[in-house]
């Protein structure tokens, strides 16, 4: 049952040491934050990525969250400071032997699983993992000066992070295949043009434009509900039949009808005043959710 509480909205930081990790306002910035080496994606960010997921979906102050880079990169892909074995699990000291979950997977599919809404703020390069980790945030804008790089083919491997899911989902078949298939390094607009970015901004502007799509959310819309569209959304991309999304549809507005929620979302609607949503994620979620089977890697 949802109970009426006082709002508040405290800022905060946890320590880490390859991402920030700041809430202000009830909006989440976590910046990677190994500037010297343009952000460049290591087993520590992989882990820490993981545990402020972690951290965030279970923090009911946490409304929305934006992630970005410090200094001039967003993330120039993955560590290759191990030289020709970076990618040789087989030669790597730090690594099992054999066929393990690629790190950029588990994060996306991590990403996946989130509870709250997620935005990419690209203010600079994005290439490799530096790009398909956003493919599991929900909006995409980016720095008029990013450029953008699926440049695995010309680093003798494949695309990871499960982008082979969410890239033609995102931008279709044939521009993921050219984008794939040429390995190029791509300018901020057509990366626009192809339909992986919401928006282009200049430098200064980029954080401001993601904390005001951030606010809007935090502002008008009732957590539990923006969970709910968040999983609704994104696993039914992967339905065979729209039946499917009207058994979730309906059980969905049949327990959020029930909520304190939306009693508060229609009076204070007729009321001419801001709502003020009861409803936690942490401990409010309806008695349908999760509807869909854990998945696991095999």
């Amino acid at each position: 049952m949802c109970v009426l509480i006082a709002e508040h909205r405290h800022g905060g930081s946890v320590s880490y040491s390859t991402i920030l990790y700041e809430i202000e306002e009830s909006i989440l910035t976590i910046t990677l934050n190994r500037p010297d080496a343009l952000n460049a994606f290591n087993n520590d960010m992989l882990e820490e990525l993981l545990d402020a997921c972690d951290r965030a979906d279970a923090d009911d102050d946490v409304k929305a969250i934006i992630v970005t880079g410090a200094g001039r990169a967003f993330c120039a892909g993955a560590d290759l400071s191990s030289g020709g074995k970076t990618f040789n699990s087989d030669a790597r000291a730090d690594r099992k032997s054999g066929v393990n979950p690629d790190g950029g997977g588990r994060l996306t599919l991590r990403l996946y699983e989130l509870n709250k809404p997620i935005i990419a703020a690209i203010n600079g390069p994005a290439v490799g993992v530096g790009v398909t980790m956003t493919l599991a945030m929900d909006i995409r804008l980016a720095s008029s000066q990013a450029r953008f790089g699926f440049v695995f083919a010309r680093r003798g491997i494949v695309p990871e992070a499960c982008s082979s899911y969410f890239l033609p989902r995102a931008v279709g078949i044939s521009k993921a295949l050219e984008w794939c298939y040429s390995g190029k390094v791509f300018p901020a607009q057509e990366a626009m043009d192809g339909g992986l970015l919401r928006s282009l901004h200049e430098p200064e502007e980029l954080l401001a434009e993601a904390r005001q799509i951030a606010a809007e959310i935090r502002d008008n819309t009732a957590p539990v509900s923006v969970a709910l569209v968040r999983h609704m959304m994104w696993k039914m991309l992967g339905a065979d039949h729209p039946i499917e999304a009207h058994n979730i549809d309906s059980r969905g507005v049949y327990y959020r009808g029930r909520s304190a929620d939306s009693k508060e979302g229609v009076e204070s609607f007729l009321e001419k005043r801001d709502a003020n949503y009861p409803c936690r994620v942490s401990s409010d979620m309806p008695e349908f959710f999760p509807w869909w089977e854990e998945r696991k890697f095999s």
